[in-house]
């Protein structure tokens, strides 16, 4: 089945490529970008050798929902999506940080937890949580934005600040706007019988001044959902939570001897494998939509890419 494990476009006006660990944005003329969404799976920092089909659409058109449905409280940098896998948007100027918010003990955390650690980016956690606990209240856990091979790393509020990463302005209305979107994308989960339990943000700065989300929101790839139905019953009896997430690509991959670490090698994903990540991505798109996700035709997939950008540089 075809798949998008790299792009090589050239548009009309084009000023620049960068390609990320998922996604390929081309800057364009008039202050707008076209980003790529591949069908590449990263895990721990590091691109996994398969792409996996129709990743890149569900990705895409699922941030495309969730920036439309979260644009009255918080700004974000899209125009238009002229492809399944395509997004037009402002460029702009990103903030070098992500803002990673939890309102659960799992994953990244629980594991920092699960090792000692009390406190996590400057955050005192209490004594006593097990795995997937819910916290007292969400916490900012926030990352260095790494590039393409490196690892993301913890960081402090503190230290961003200290060391001017992001002037102490801008930086509380990226705290704020965290809020205010993990709030709004708690309250949607909810309304779908899923719980919402970390996420990450990022934001940048368009030609005119204005601080917006970009890149994805609320998807898979940058989040964590449990099942509300049976969350309470699975955590008093310790058991593992049913959860819609990256999280289960993860766990195969520690089950291999994998974590991204020096010297590890990576694994082959067995074609199973492969089917069943896109069953699970086409899963949380259904959920957390409510509509039936509907394959786009991937026959001539980088020709389709190439002629919808296109056409909407023509008309625009």
């Amino acid at each position: 089945m075809s798949t998008i494990a790299a792009t090589n476009f050239n548009f009309p006006g084009q000023q620049s490529v960068y390609k990320g660990k998922v996604r390929e944005v081309y800057r364009l003329q008039n202050h707008q970008m076209a980003m790529v969404a591949t069908d590449r799976l990263s895990a721990f920092d590091v691109i996994l050798p398969q792409a996996i089909p129709f990743k890149g659409q569900i990705l895409n058109q699922l941030s495309c929902y969730m920036l439309e449905a979260t644009k009255s409280v918080v700004p974000n940098w899209l125009i238009a999506q002229p492809d399944p896998n395509v997004s037009i948007g402002h460029t702009c100027e990103t903030f070098p940080v992500e803002m990673v918010i939890r309102g659960y003990l799992a994953g990244h955390a629980y594991r920092e937890y699960a090792s000692g650690k009390r406190e996590i980016c400057g955050v005192r956690l209490p004594e006593g949580l097990k795995e997937n606990d819910r916290l007292p209240q969400p916490i900012i856990t926030p990352t260095t934005k790494a590039a393409v091979g490196d690892h993301d790393e913890d960081i402090s509020k503190e230290a961003i600040l200290a060391n001017g990463i992001v002037d102490a302005n801008d930086y509380e209305i990226l705290e704020q706007y965290t809020y205010q979107l993990f709030d709004l994308g708690t309250q949607m989960a909810k309304e779908r019988g899923l719980i919402l339990v970390d996420t990450k943000y990022e934001f940048g700065r368009t030609v005119s001044g204005e601080i917006v989300i970009i890149d994805e929101i609320h998807t898979p790839d940058s989040s964590r959902y449990f099942y509300a139905d049976t969350y309470d019953d699975l955590q008093e009896k310790g058991e593992k939570q049913r959860q819609l997430s990256k999280e289960f690509v993860r766990e195969w991959l520690i089950e291999q001897g994998f974590q991204g670490k020096e010297g590890q090698d990576i694994p082959v994903i067995p074609d199973e494998f492969i089917q069943e990540i896109t069953q699970r991505y086409i899963e949380l798109y259904e959920k957390i939509t409510g509509k039936t996700f509907e394959k786009a035709d991937v026959t001539h997939i980088h020709q389709r890419i190439e002629n919808n950008v296109l056409n909407y540089i023509d008309a625009n």
